[in-house]
């Protein structure tokens, strides 16, 4: 941490109002209040209110100046406090017992936060921290869990993903994010979900749409054939005679809903493929049977007068 005077801007040999002059105008310009999701400007928020807390008592100002206390408060010498003196805080901050208004007191003092017998800082609730996450087609569709890594020594969250989440969705989990100001409640953490497509599944609500290549044989004479699911292959029964656009159900293999157990089906519609290389015999084969066997595959659309 710098020098405390040069944290709030002012001269060493500044005067108790000097410093609190110094401090109020800082405070009011860093206040998280007026620059919501700002880390910079509330490190420097920090940074005042934890020097305005030492310089803002004569006394502890006293012994900063000779070098007994460092920039956090902290005693360099084996020296007791006396009378009238400072106690020390959870955090590393001092208040003094003796009449000084420390950062949090004046804090109230600035925004005219006044309460019945003294003067209190607002409570704040802590500032949200958002995070982006990419989750897989299945991980939207049934639900999962990630593990969060927050870069503040290593603390995890669990992350569940909720079944049915679509992309661009917002996960809340309450209280993780910063601290709350003056005893205000936590912030929240927020993440922003963006579900990657898939190669063979499309969602259409609650249902899964997939394209399944069937043979001529398989929808000629029906065949039980493996289909992928969000979950795995499962058996599916092509009948006799199918063809392209033929869709089949797969009942419960769909899209989940957050606080249900039900789920939607997956739609199965076939697309008849050909062989990719030409087959002569097939090819002589479909000729022959063409000649006895006419039909009209563009009948629905019509024809013009």
């Amino acid at each position: 941490m710098k020098d405390l005077y040069a944290s709030l801007g002012v001269s060493k040999g500044a005067s108790q109002s000097e410093i609190k002059s110094a401090y109020r105008k800082l405070a009011k310009k860093y206040h998280p209040d007026a620059n919501p999701g700002d880390d910079k400007v509330a490190d420097r928020f920090k940074e005042v209110s934890a020097a305005y807390n030492i310089l803002g008592d004569e006394t502890l100002r006293a012994k900063y100046d000779r070098g007994e206390i460092d920039e956090n408060g902290q005693e360099k010498f084996a020296h007791g406090f006396s009378g009238g003196g400072a106690r020390r805080s959870s955090g590393g901050f001092h208040e003094a017992s003796g009449g000084f208004a420390g950062a949090d007191d004046l804090f109230s003092e600035i925004f005219g936060n006044f309460r019945r017998g003294g003067a209190r800082s607002r409570a704040t609730k802590g500032r949200d921290r958002t995070f982006a996450i990419d989750v897989s087609f299945k991980e939207a569709a049934i639900g999962g869990t990630r593990r969060l890594t927050l870069g503040e020594g290593g603390k995890t969250l669990d992350v569940k993903i909720p079944a049915g989440i679509t992309d661009g969705k917002q996960i809340r989990l309450k209280g993780q994010g910063e601290p709350g100001i003056s005893g205000g409640p936590a912030g929240d953490i927020l993440i922003n979900v963006s579900v990657k497509p898939d190669d063979l599944f499309q969602r259409d609500g609650r249902n899964i749409i997939l394209e399944l290549p069937v043979s001529v044989p398989e929808a000629v004479l029906g065949a039980k054939v493996e289909v992928p699911t969000v979950e795995g292959l499962v058996n599916l029964k092509i009948p006799a005679g199918s063809n392209t656009g033929t869709t089949l159900r797969l009942k419960g293999k769909g899209v989940g809903a957050k606080g249900s157990s039900d789920r939607g089906d997956q739609l199965v519609r076939l697309k008849v493929v050909l062989p990719e290389k030409p087959d002569a015999e097939f090819q002589d084969w479909i000729s022959k049977w063409s000649e006895e066997h006419q039909y009209d595959a563009r009948s629905k659309f019509g024809r013009k007068a």
